[in-house]
């Protein structure tokens, strides 16, 4: 299963430094921990180690900083070349790139996918940041 930081994953990014204290966490299917997302967009694993960020222009990062995608302030994902790879819609529901429904980021953070079966929980984190779950594989 995609570790995102999805764990992520969306679009209030606070400029204070981060601490355990506002950190949100990030679940599998099972409701084990897989890794948690502050406040100010970084991403750890469940270790604690960092894995990504979302830094304050909503560019994702990988956890050496490099670009690997960016959060548009309409809900588009895009990958490291510009290109539109989903998005994440204000109702939660998650498209590809065609269009065609992949997912859903409900309201109290469950992580459905296109069948509507639970595949991960991100409560407390913005939808968007929750929607890259199904875009990018922070490991």
């Amino acid at each position: 299963m995609k570790r995102i930081f999805a764990i992520l994953a969306s679009a209030i990014i606070l400029l204070a430094m981060p601490s355990k204290a506002n950190a949100q966490t990030i679940r599998d299917k099972y409701g084990a921990q897989i890794g948690t997302i502050q406040s100010d967009g970084t991403i750890r694993d469940k270790y604690g180690s960092q894995v990504g960020k979302i830094d304050s222009n909503n560019y994702v990062r990988d956890k050496y900083g490099a670009q690997i995608g960016k959060i548009d302030s309409d809900g588009t994902i895009r990958d490291k070349y510009g290109s539109q790879v989903g998005k994440v819609y204000s109702d939660g529901v998650v498209r590809d790139k065609y269009g065609s429904q992949i997912g859903k980021v409900e309201k109290d953070g469950t992580i459905r996918d296109k069948y509507g079966s639970q595949i991960g929980s991100a409560r407390g984190v913005p939808t968007t940041w929750a929607g890259l779950y199904f875009f990018f594989n922070l490991n």
